[in-house]
């Protein structure tokens, strides 16, 4: 039979493996909250442009052409069309997104198409597999153009006029 030393030494070892699994339980959730907070959008600040000058290169002239419907061109739900509203745009395989993709690769919330002005920006929301617009997986929000193809695992969507 055990000692009570040894029944209490393996009593305290549970309680930190308990600690340890509510610790990481927490933290998996923080981490999930905090999706698209560190993302930011839009022209840099004056303070941004004297760090990095690059910056004002890279800005994009805007687009000629505004954005009115949003098409799924492969993948799944092809010939899909939602029309562009003000509102934010979630697609995922979760059902309360705004376009449901039946498609293994996407992630419940995989992505978010978003207005600013008068354009479209896209972000990746922590997602599995990625999210590609043209080439380029996104690695924060990008503006979309129409007729750039977004991939989200093996749908491919297009803002389109």
């Amino acid at each position: 039979m055990l000692s009570d030393l040894a029944v209490t030494a393996l009593r305290f070892g549970f309680l930190i493996l308990l600690w340890i699994l509510i610790i990481s339980i927490v933290s998996a959730m923080r981490r999930d909250l905090m999706i698209g907070q560190k993302t930011k959008t839009g022209a840099p600040s004056a303070r941004q442009v004297r760090k990095n000058p690059e910056l004002a290169a890279q800005q994009p002239s805007p687009p000629k052409v505004h954005a009115r419907r949003l098409a799924v061109v492969e993948g799944p739900l092809a010939g899909t069309t939602l029309d562009l509203a003000a509102s934010p745009i979630l697609l995922g395989r979760a059902q309360e997104a705004t376009l449901v993709l039946e498609d293994d690769y996407a992630s419940g919330r995989h992505a978010r198409l978003f207005p600013q002005g008068s354009r479209w920006f896209i972000e990746d929301l922590g997602s599995t597999n990625g999210t590609y617009l043209g080439d380029t997986q996104l690695t924060r929000a990008l503006p979309v153009e129409p007729g750039v193809p977004i991939r989200i695992g093996k749908t491919v969507i297009e803002l389109r006029p």
